[in-house]
Order: C-alpha cells, then sequence, then structure tokens
C-alpha cells in the first residue's frame, strides 16, 4: 500500500476538509474510546488460553484504541487526537471502576457493589486510566514523527511497540507495584513482560493488517473530495 498520495501535513493541521460536523466527529471517537475502555477492563477479568499461555480478551480489545488512535492521528492530525484522550480522561477513569466493581473476578456483583470504596479496585483503575493516558500521548507523538514516511506501516508499527511499552509498565506499576495481592506483587514483572509481548503480537498480527485495509479505503474516499 502506497501513502505517498496523502499530502503532507507539515504546513497544516488537518490534511483533509472533511470535518464539516468536527463535533459529532470528536464525540464519536471520543464515544469509541470510552466504550473499548470500559469493555477492555470488563474482559481483561475473562481469560483464555493461546499456545499454552494465559492472557485476557481485554488485551485482544484494548488494541483497538490504538488501531482508531493512529487512523486519527494519520487523518486528522495529532491535535484532534489529544482532544479526543482528554476529553476521555475523566469519563474513563470513572466508567473503569465502575465497571471493575460491577464486574469483579468476572462476576456481575449487583449495584449495591458501587455503595462500598474498594481500594484495590480505585488502584487498578486509576493504573488503568494513567496506563492509557500516558500510552496515547506516546503514541501520537511517534506515530506522527513517522506518518510522513512513504511505507505506510513503519509509523503504526513503531507507535504501536513503543506505546504499548510504556502503557504496560505504568499500569502493572501502580496497579500492583506493594500491592496487598501477594501473588501480583512478587509476579508483576514478568506477568506484565508477558502481557506486553502478547499485546504487541496481537497488535501486528491482527491491527495492523486491519489498519492498512482501513487506511486504503478512506484514502480513497478522502482523495476523492
Amino acid at each position: 500500500m502506497d501513502t505517498a498520495a496523502f499530502p503532507s501535513s507539515a504546513n497544516q493541521e488537518h490534511p483533509f476538509k472533511v470535518l464539516d460536523q468536527p463535533a459529532y466527529i470528536l464525540a464519536t471517537l471520543v464515544g469509541f474510546h470510552i466504550i473499548v475502555l470500559a469493555l477492555s477492563n470488563y474482559l481483561v477479568q475473562i481469560p483464555f488460553t493461546i499456545a499454552g499461555f494465559q492472557n485476557t480478551w481485554g488485551t485482544v480489545s484494548f488494541s483497538l484504541v490504538y488501531l482508531a488512535t493512529d487512523l486519527t492521528v494519520r487523518i486528522y492530525g495529532p491535535s484532534l487526537v489529544r482532544r479526543i484522550i482528554g476529553f476521555t480522561m475523566l469519563p474513563a477513569l470513572i466508567i473503569s471502576y465502575c465497571v471493575s466493581v460491577l464486574f469483579l473476578e468476572g462476576h456481575y456483583q449487583g449495584v449495591a457493589a458501587l455503595t462500598s470504596f474498594s481500594i484495590i479496585v480505585a488502584r487498578i483503575a486509576f493504573a488503568s486510566f494513567a496506563a492509557y493516558f500516558v500510552g496515547q500521548l506516546l503514541d501520537v507523538t511517534v506515530f506522527n514523527r513517522l506518518r510522513r514516511l512513504r511505507q505506510w506501516w513503519v509509523a503504526p508499527t513503531a507507535s504501536t511497540i513503543i506505546g504499548n511499552a510504556l502503557d504496560t509498565a505504568v499500569f502493572y506499576w501502580i496497579a500492583f507495584y506493594k500491592s496487598s495481592d501477594v501473588f501480583m506483587a512478587t509476579h508483576w514483572v514478568e506477568i506484565g513482560i508477558l502481557d506486553y509481548a502478547f499485546k504487541v503480537t496481537i497488535c501486528l498480527l491482527l491491527a495492523l493488517p486491519l489498519y492498512g485495509v482501513l487506511l486504503s479505503s478512506l484514502q480513497k474516499k478522502l482523495l476523492q473530495k
């Protein structure tokens, strides 16, 4: 796939004048990020095993955030993505906590569970929020620096590898360093490394090809405008 047809955005924030309804587009993308984060906080409690390694479905679903972020930077520029991250932060933190409490250990606990504050769940929810924030900002920075390269796959690959590394490190450190969960407090480093390796594999094998297909489709549509 050749993205040379995309005009350089070095001198303009938005390469394409397709923001006829910027508020609608912003709201839609913010909503998508919040939904994926909430879904991932639920799915992270549902494990599966592949090739003898155990992971969770939340790892798979969260890769969609990086896919959406990279496509948005490619088409609209980094400014819109930073606004999306800003609007997503607080709702994502609140929803992450609520979802984690309501579906503790993968089982619905009932609305009454929200009446008592859980410091453990709050710590994990904040870790998820912080990891999303720093990981996405780094992803945007790396992708934006590389998106003008002729090879379409370089920017999403580099931003995914680097962004996920920081995302994973921040999450596991905040959530489990000296945690009351003795097992996670002891093994969070090796579990985090395995989780990172799996996330990058999922992104490169599944999300990256999907990104290429969507980019090609959007490229054709936008250049017709």
